[in-house]
């Protein structure tokens, strides 16, 4: 899932520096690399489980599902954290996976609890939606957007810029929820009205958001696909005091695509139990406190407490659009070419 800081590479070994001296035992967490967690929290899990905590970043998401999937006769790490529920469906059948039902799922929602075996057990979600420049439509005496059909209606022509589902995770989340929202039968006569009202596409979330967005950018499009959760990221990263977000997230009935990451034990670890420990770790609440103002998305652990900047200016979709992680992977392909030769070509 990409982040509203985005980090790029493969394969990057990290480990965070700490007092733990000759620790008897080390673990290693396959991730994407937009993962992050402070490293205080680190060098805690260390000292009380007297081991060395590795991270393997893996490129984006699927990438990284592909190489564990890969090695599955020789594992490149013990935890591996980033599947999503785009990618939940391949991982399932790759069987990869041992099952672990933490008792930390007793504090996770069950709408987010995809998978009945535990094999993979959510961490964290996000929700991938239209957001606007509020100071462009008021200055333009233009109401905002409040449903995707919006978006092709000739008041609104060439005011939307969109990523490409081939090359970017939220441009493949937009295309489902388009999917969950118009239905199989009527996404692509949506896709083609907003072509022909001149939607911009970016390659990716970045291009997207820092060159075409007027909010971000000197570019001239107002609305753009990003998250939920970027208005409170825009207010934490400016640069002067914001008492008020200058973007806004649309998250209407289906309108939104809720990306839920999972983490799970891979089999052939040499250390199951240190790795049911670190799964924990990673469910328990400190670090799901932790995960907001790192990769900006949201923690599935609902005993979480929420950091004020989200609970001012973050929103959630009530009713995302839905579309089934396996009615994903059958279709994923196709979809992607069908948005090809309909947008692109």
């Amino acid at each position: 899932m990409k982040r509203f800081v985005l980090l790029t590479g493969c394969l990057v070994l990290l480990a965070f520096s700490n007092p733990v001296a000759a620790a008897e035992k080390s673990l290693t967490m396959m991730t994407h690399d937009s993962f992050n967690i402070s490293a205080d929290l680190v060098t805690a899990f260390e000292r009380e489980n007297g081991v060395k905590l590795r991270f393997l970043k893996s490129g984006d998401a699927g990438s990284a599902l592909v190489q564990a999937i890969l090695a599955k006769d020789n594992p490149l790490a013990d935890v591996f954290f980033g599947v999503d529920n785009t990618f939940f469906s391949r991982a399932i059948d790759a069987d990869i996976f041992v099952p672990y039902a933490s008792p930390l799922l007793a504090s996770i929602p069950a709408g987010l609890q995809l998978d009945k075996e535990n094999r993979l057990l959510p961490m964290d979600y996000g929700d991938v939606c239209l957001n606007y420049d509020k100071a462009w439509f008021k200055k333009h005496n233009l109401a905002p957007p409040t449903d995707l059909a919006d978006l092709v209606k000739p008041e609104y022509k060439g005011l939307t810029v969109v990523e490409n589902p081939a090359t970017s995770s939220p441009g493949m989340a937009f295309l489902l929820a388009t999917i969950g929202r118009f239905g199989e039968d009527g996404y692509l006569d949506f896709w083609k009205k907003l072509r022909d009202n001149k939607v911009i596409v970016a390659n990716g979330w970045e291009d997207a958001y820092y060159g075409h967005f007027t909010s971000a950018s000197k570019g001239d499009r107002p609305i753009v696909v990003s998250y939920a959760s970027s208005p409170p990221a825009v207010v934490h990263y400016s640069k002067t005091p914001l008492t008020e977000a200058p973007t806004a997230a649309l998250v209407a009935p289906n309108t939104a695509f809720r990306q839920i990451e999972f983490i799970g034990i891979l089999k052939g670890t040499k250390e199951p139990e240190l790795a049911k420990k670190l799964v924990d770790f990673m469910l328990s609440e400190k670090v799901q406190e932790d995960i907001p103002l790192q990769m900006f998305v949201f923690p599935a652990n609902s005993s979480a407490r929420l950091p004020e900047v989200f609970k001012k200016h973050a929103v959630t979709a009530e009713q995302p659009a839905e579309v089934s992680p396996s009615a994903i992977e059958t279709n994923r392909d196709k979809w992607i070419e069908a948005w090809t030769t309909t947008v692109l070509r």
